[in-house]
């Protein structure tokens, strides 16, 4: 049965405003919250738009014809699909990502956007036609304890020990680069004691004591579904709290590591924000791996039922000939679809396209904007 959710109020009502029955009470609170919403996203609509950050060209008729029947890949066949024109991005150059990678190669600094091989590397890196620059600092080196089957990041059971001088290192590129907005990713430790969760937090405090008015999102392990290890990250300072479902549940075994599992992720997510209801939660889904439509969207909805708030949906493209091969490639008309499904699912946030990432920087714009409301909503409810 489908079942709609309506993201937590963001403001609650003052005091003194005269006395509420309970259902009186709880009606307004809903269409206060109603407001709240469409507020967020009236102010997200006069920003920069999505697709000024993502290059979703529109294909001519030669164009569709020479790709028919080319975009899925039939059961039982082993060739690779060709990329469809929308994949293909520019090849890396320019000033502003040359220096950036110099500054990384010099503090030790491992990056998502390298390992994980992301095509939206030039444009981030480089500024793009926005000149923002962004990238997303991998913690705890460039070696996983998990082998996922869709993931080109280096694998082994004892990676090489943390560096203790990380968290001060990756503080001070980010003061530095002078961002309004950080994600910090990292690989999987389950070697150690604690996944890894302190030394993540410890960075966040460190970039926090820099700068305070910078948003830390993390994109964090699932910690083997210890919630202690939960609790640290979400009560470091952070202000977006990110974990991927990666794929649709039947998909989940054959997708991800073993030890990744669908409903552990979902409990993580839950749990992150009961330990700090301030907290944004976010996650990812990847297409293009097999899943039905109907698996697609009971995944939403199960994201939704654990109130997460920002949802990012992306093309999987195979890293390597070892990883798993693409089954289709969606089309940036599939994906606006699911954009619209989000939003009508509750979502504060989704953003969908071949080329979208979970860290990708159109992102950060937009969830900036939801985080600088909750400020402005917050303070101006303490000055009441």
């Amino acid at each position: 049965m489908l079942r709609q959710y309506v993201s937590k109020p963001l403001a609650v009502l003052p005091t003194g405003a005269g006395v509420l029955t309970r259902s009186a009470a709880t009606t307004t609170a809903a269409a206060d919250s109603k407001d709240k919403i469409e507020e967020i996203r009236e102010r997200l609509a006069k920003g920069p738009n999505f697709g000024d950050f993502v290059q979703n060209p529109e294909l001519s008729k030669e164009e569709w014809k020479e790709f028919e029947g080319k975009l899925r890949r039939d059961k039982g066949e082993n060739e690779r699909l060709r990329l469809p024109p929308w994949l293909k991005t520019p090849i890396p150059v320019g000033k502003n990502f040359a220096k950036i990678k110099a500054q990384l190669r010099e503090l030790k600094l491992a990056t998502v956007c390298e390992e994980a091989r992301c095509p939206n590397i030039g444009e981030c890196w480089g500024g793009g036609e926005h000149g923002t620059q962004t990238a997303t600092i991998m913690l705890m080196g460039d070696t996983c304890t998990r082998g996922c089957r869709f993931c080109s990041v280096k694998t082994a059971r004892n990676p090489p020990p943390l560096d203790p001088l990380e968290p001060v290192n990756v503080a001070k590129a980010v003061a530095s680069w002078g961002l309004d907005y950080i994600v910090l990713t990292s690989v999987d430790r389950d070697d150690l004691p604690d996944g890894g969760s302190k030394h993540i937090a410890e960075t966040v405090r460190e970039i926090k004591q820099r700068n305070p008015n910078i948003f830390v999102e993390c994109l964090v392990p699932d910690f083997r579904g210890d919630l202690s290890c939960v609790e640290t990250i979400a009560k470091s300072g952070l202000d977006v709290y990110a974990h991927n479902i990666e794929t649709v549940e039947k998909l989940t075994p054959f997708v991800r590591d073993r030890r990744a599992d669908y409903r552990q992720t979902l409990k993580v997510l839950t749990e992150a924000k009961k330990f700090n209801s301030k907290l944004l939660t976010k996650s990812s889904i990847m297409l293009g791996l097999g899943e039905s439509d109907v698996e697609v969207e009971q995944t939403m909805q199960d994201l939704r039922q654990a109130d997460v708030d920002c949802l990012t949906l992306g093309q999987y493209m195979q890293p390597t000939k070892k990883h798993l091969k693409v089954i289709e490639y969606v089309t940036p008309e599939k994906f606006k679809t699911w954009e619209n499904r989000g939003k009508e699912l509750g979502f504060l946030y989704t953003a969908s396209g071949p080329l979208v990432r979970s860290s990708y920087k159109a992102g950060e714009f937009l969830i900036t904007s939801i985080l600088k409301t909750r400020q402005d909503q917050q303070s101006a409810t303490k000055e009441k």
